[in-house]
């Protein structure tokens, strides 16, 4: 049995206009300005307290930042201007690795549990994860304590997980976790900086993404873990 983890913001959902207009609000909120764009995507995945901690500081509001950041979220969600589509053939792909028996599915985000729960139930995900690990569950990303959760609830060993994620905070978290780390080139971090933080191979889409789990790694380098999962040892 192998266990394959998805990030959710960046990797299965494109949640970045939602993600960018949130901060703003919670930022007018507070009398501040708002980071641009570019900052504001590179704190995706880490938990609300250690994102705002790095956009305003140590000395900084964060607590109370987090707080109008949930609130403007939530509120955002429900406006089908900030929808948050799946990145194209994500769906496809889960389905396919779901109805697998030799494969179990998780989500480690750094959504909260209320967030990742009206995920699954707007995208009918009911009953696919074997376990769903979230901002409320464990330290923020890179601590490994999340994907160690994830493993320990599944059953399944390090040796036979994979993280699957689209900033350099997912790859470490696997590497810390002696998981391997396949990072996707179409969220919020560089290929350069998934393959620093660890990234035994980085895909350009969810085609190439699912070809790793049913043919040879195209990168004869690649970790040995995620060279048994390709292949189907």
């Amino acid at each position: 049995m192998k266990l394959v983890v998805f990030d959710v913001d960046g990797t299965l959902v494109d949640s970045q206009h939602l993600i960018v207009a949130a901060q703003g609000v919670a930022f007018a909120e507070h009398g501040l300005t708002p980071p641009s764009r570019s900052v504001a995507l590179s704190v995706v995945g880490l938990s609300l307290p250690q994102a705002f901690r790095r956009l305003v500081g140590e000395d900084g509001p964060i607590a109370t930042l987090s707080e109008s950041y949930k609130r403007a979220f939530n509120a955002l969600r429900l406006d089908p201007a900030h929808e948050e589509p799946l990145f194209p053939g994500m769906a496809d792909l889960l389905v396919r690795l779901r109805d697998r028996d030799d494969i179990r599915l998780g989500l480690a985000t750094g959504k909260s549990r209320r967030g990742v729960e009206h995920l699954i139930a707007a995208q009918g995900w009911q009953g696919w994860f074997a376990t769903t690990q979230t901002a409320d569950d464990a330290p923020s990303k890179p601590d490994p304590t999340m994907l160690r959760q994830a493993m320990a609830e599944a059953d399944v060993p390090p040796e036979r997980t994979v993280m699957i994620g689209d900033t350099s905070f997912d790859m470490a978290m696997a590497v810390a976790a002696g998981a391997a780390a396949i990072g996707v080139a179409w969220g919020y971090h560089p290929a350069g900086a998934l393959y620093g933080s660890g990234a035994v191979t980085v895909v350009e889409s969810a085609a190439a993404l699912g070809d790793l789990f049913s043919g040879p790694l195209a990168e004869p380098e690649a970790g040995s873990i995620a060279q048994e999962i390709a292949r189907g040892g």
